[in-house]
């Protein structure tokens, strides 16, 4: 084994989000068609005894308190299930917004939860490995084994691999954190989805069609918090080529999605030049 281990961190968007109802403990009950993107954070572990992390990029200022990240709750979650864990020195090369709707903190604890598997040699199916998910956080599970699917519950509950083509796309973020909670806080119970997630087609331009039917219900609770998000919102549907747009997640983080890389990267140094306190990325997702 490398001395030095790696795992990408690969953006989560939400491609629909359904708000169902809210819970008695107050979380709210979703269904979700999440897809993964090329943009990522990427991180590496050395393995060794206490737990330790680093972080660097562009975004590694916005992460806050070394102590409170994610990578080392969910390091500290599966040690508590899993009694000599072997940890070491993580290496977090943050290039995904903070507080953006993309589950950047949630894929890095997935990526953590998977390099430590790879050191003490569990799978990653181990019940242990997904209770530490849970317990670090609603969208670490999906995050643990990235591969489009349908999110349901507060984000425990995972179907089985949904095969979703790869869709060029633009990700862009105006530089406003959102806190989910306060999108939360907003929601007014009006939904765009009024229809449980199907059979997900896997061609693109049926893809598209069924994307257009089942939205995303924080939209208007998201640009109620922050006007921001409905100007990124219209300035991707401006752009030449945009199939669809929406937001991911809670905000302020958007897509629009394009039939070809081409397109996809025309579209974002358009926007990037517009826009030039943004955030934008063309990838892929699916």
């Amino acid at each position: 084994m490398s001395s030095l281990l790696v795992e990408t961190a690969p953006a989560k968007i939400n491609l629909t989000l359904r708000v169902i109802g809210r819970r008695a403990d107050g979380y709210h009950e979703l269904e979700s068609l999440v897809g993964f993107a090329g943009a990522a954070d990427r991180l590496s572990l050395a393995p060794g005894t206490t737990p330790q992390l680093e972080i660097s990029g562009p975004f590694a200022a916005a992460c806050g308190p070394v102590n409170d990240n994610l990578v080392l709750n969910a390091t500290r979650s599966l040690g508590d299930r899993m009694g000599g864990l072997t940890g070491g020195r993580f290496r977090l090369e943050k290039n995904l917004p903070v507080a953006a709707g993309i589950g950047g903190g949630s894929a890095d604890a997935g990526a953590a939860l998977r390099l430590l598997a790879r050191v003490n040699n569990i799978g990653v199916d181990d019940a242990r490995l997904a209770s530490a998910a849970l317990a670090t956080g609603a969208d670490v599970p999906v995050c643990l084994d990235p591969h489009a699917c349908i999110m349901r519950g507060v984000g425990e509950l995972l179907s089985g691999p949904v095969a979703i083509p790869r869709i060029d796309a633009v990700l862009a973020n105006p530089g406003v954190p959102l806190s989910t909670r306060n999108v939360f806080a907003r929601f007014e119970g009006s939904r765009s989805n009024v229809e449980n997630i199907g059979h997900v087609p896997n061609r693109l331009d049926e893809l598209i069609a069924f994307l257009d039917v089942h939205g995303n219900d924080l939209t208007a609770a998201a640009i109620a918090c922050s006007p921001a998000v409905s100007d990124l919102l219209t300035a991707l549907r401006a752009l030449p080529g945009a199939r669809l747009t929406r937001m991911s997640g809670s905000g302020p983080t958007c897509f629009a999605l394009f039939a070809s890389a081409s397109e996809a990267s025309a579209a974002a140094r358009l926007l990037a030049a517009a826009n030039r306190d943004w955030w934008v990325c063309a990838t892929t997702v699916g």
